[in-house]
């Protein structure tokens, strides 16, 4: 199932553990907030909002309030001596999409337990081909016997100036 929601004058497509990036809200990271214009619900029976559809919210977590990049507004006005460089960053947070909800329910006020991610173990190498494999300080060595002092090449003589023919 999902939906599609507005938030700060923009529209969304949402579903379950989706991760978004909207306009600044006021919550705490780690808080639970509700979006109650839900304009469309898909699925197996769509259901289209005139213009929101009733009893219908979306609840998700926010993780962090974020900065978008720097936007340079240059003016400048030829020949006037006049320029003028500002430069601005929106605020953002970042949400996950934790349920979404119909016939009115309202969400929970806890966000859902997240599962720790583990990293991988690196794989065992075997003697043999700890062997086989050169280490990265016998292949630095080897690059650097590579990128050594080069032997000085001979320049070739410069030419003469061409004679001026005599009149």
């Amino acid at each position: 199932m999902f939906a599609v929601i507005k938030a700060g004058g923009k529209q969304y497509r949402v579903v379950a553990e989706d991760v978004i990036r909207i306009d600044r809200v006021t919550a705490e990271p780690g808080e639970v907030i509700e979006f109650g214009e839900v304009l469309l619900l898909g699925g197996d029976t769509p259901l289209v909002g005139a213009p929101t559809v009733s009893g219908a919210t979306v609840a998700g977590e926010v993780l962090q309030h974020t900065r978008g990049d720097k936007v340079i507004a240059f003016k400048k006005r030829r020949r006037k001596n006049s320029r003028r460089k500002r430069g601005f960053r929106h605020d953002f947070s970042m949400i996950r999409i934790t349920e979404i909800l119909t016939d009115g329910a309202k969400p929970s006020r806890t966000p859902p337990a997240r599962p720790e991610r583990v990293a991988k173990p690196k794989p065992e190498v075997s003697a043999d081909e700890a062997e086989k494999k050169p280490s990265k300080a016998k292949a630095a060595a080897k690059g650097k016997a590579k990128t050594g002092a080069k032997t000085a090449a001979k320049k070739p003589a410069a030419k003469k100036p061409a004679a001026k023919g005599k009149k």
